[in-house]
């Protein structure tokens, strides 16, 4: 399982992809998944992050609903949550991809 934060990063929160569908989701204080950061629990401290990361490794055991669970690095603005990596920044915003441009663009004169 990865981990995608700074040694000694204070805040964070648990991120995977869910399982039926890829989506990017955040463990909440409710023990449930959204898409959302803004619905994200927050873990300040070393402690805090294990327990929370802890808690959202049990939706990886039987009956999986989701898929690389691990701790990010977040940031408290005026305007909510935010990701501090662009990483984290990227995956929240959803694919980059776009049809009309490089290997996708070629790709789609042989599938018309």
């Amino acid at each position: 399982m990865a981990q995608h934060s700074r040694k000694g990063a204070q805040v964070q929160a648990v991120t995977a992809n869910r399982l039926t569908d890829g989506v990017v989701v955040y463990l909440t204080p409710q023990n449930g998944w959204s898409p959302s950061l803004q619905d994200a629990e927050i873990a300040e401290g070393k402690e805090a992050a294990e327990a929370l990361l802890a808690r959202g490794q049990t939706f990886f055991e039987p009956g999986n609903f989701v898929l690389d669970v691990y701790l990010f690095e977040v940031e408290r603005t005026e305007a909510g949550i935010r990701a501090a990596s662009v990483r984290e920044t990227i995956r929240q915003a959803g694919p980059t991809v776009r049809v009309d441009l490089g290997k996708q663009a070629e790709l789609e004169g042989v599938h018309a």
